[in-house]
């Protein structure tokens, strides 16, 4: 029987979840709830398959498990992975798509539509006693955006950056999307330059993967040729934006707003330079936009496909 390694399953919930099909495969599985990567090569040193949600396999661990075949992440993105060694090791790695599109969908229009209703400054003024004292039925101190007639800038028109879009038509909005230098773009007749876009945007979100050419995509640059009324959505990846530029953006009111459910580093250590309240109109949520028990039980579905469709000598989702 292949012997089977799951290095972090904890970070994808698994206590809500049917975990039957996984566990039913002919795999006898080692699971750990986390795991260092200091003792990674040690964990997955008699393994045939792995499975990896944000654990790093990087090239000395692939050259030390002398028995692995397979591994599949529990996410779309495989930049942990060392997918070089991986080949010319002939391991194959798959991954898992469009698990989680409602519910990255709807967390982004959670941001979009708390930033542009002053949602949680309203929630304050309402529990804190200003609306008692008001003298008027309503209180009025924040603005407040109608998105009907708005234009959202889209970076990145894959399965998550396409149903953002199909959501912005139902609020009346125009919708545009990036091209980006030296990339092969899917037909949509409403692409434009990344800096043309950024300009002409009222709401700019990011859907793209973390590469090398898009690490610190938005930076002081290109912050500086969005007006000054536009917000920034981050639901992909936290380095795709330059922080620092980011926070002085905010601070010096060059942008209206900005709303991420990623940073840099995750957790973040020793703090980040936009975990402050001080800057204003910012809202970070904790890299849950995926998190929905549906998304995750299509996740644990899908990666269980994996391992049966590589078994079956037949792999899906494959990347190498």
């Amino acid at each position: 029987m292949m012997q089977g390694v799951i290095l972090d399953f904890d970070s994808v919930g698994p206590a809500d979840l049917d975990l039957s099909k996984l566990y039913e495969l002919p795999v006898k599985w080692t699971v750990y709830s986390h795991c260092l990567p200091s003792e990674v090569t040690e964990r997955i040193a008699d393994a045939d398959i792995v499975l990896i949600n944000k654990t790093p396999i990087l090239a000395p661990q692939i050259k030390a498990a002398k028995r692995l075949k397979f591994i599949s992440i529990f996410a779309t993105g495989t930049n942990i992975i060392d997918l070089e060694t991986a080949k010319a090791h002939k391991i194959v790695v798959s991954n898992a798509v469009k698990y989680g599109t409602g519910s990255v969908v709807q967390h982004v229009w959670s941001l979009i539509l708390a930033l542009t209703t002053n949602l949680d400054g309203y929630r304050q003024a309402a529990m804190d006693g200003r609306w008692e004292d008001s003298e008027f039925f309503c209180f009025m101190d924040f603005s407040v955006r109608e998105l009907q007639g708005k234009i959202l800038g889209i970076v990145g028109a894959g399965e998550l950056g396409c149903g953002v879009a199909k959501i912005a038509e139902a609020f009346g909005m125009e919708v545009i999307f990036a091209s980006l230098p030296g990339r092969v773009h899917s037909h949509q007749p409403n692409r434009m330059p990344l800096n043309s876009l950024l300009s002409k945007a009222d709401i700019v979100s990011l859907h793209c993967p973390l590469t090398e050419t898009t690490e610190k995509l938005i930076g002081e640059k290109e912050l500086g040729l969005m007006p000054s009324t536009s917000l920034l959505i981050n639901t992909s990846r936290g380095a795709l934006i330059d922080e620092p530029a980011l926070r002085q953006a905010l601070i010096e009111e060059r942008i209206a707003g900005a709303a991420l459910d990623v940073l840099s580093v995750e957790p973040p250590v020793d703090g980040n330079v936009l975990l402050d309240e001080s800057i204003p109109n910012l809202i970070i949520t904790p890299h849950v936009a995926w998190i929905a028990q549906e998304a995750r039980q299509r996740l644990i579905d899908q990666v269980a496909r994996n391992v049966e469709s590589f078994l079956q000598g037949k792999p899906q989702n494959q990347v190498v």
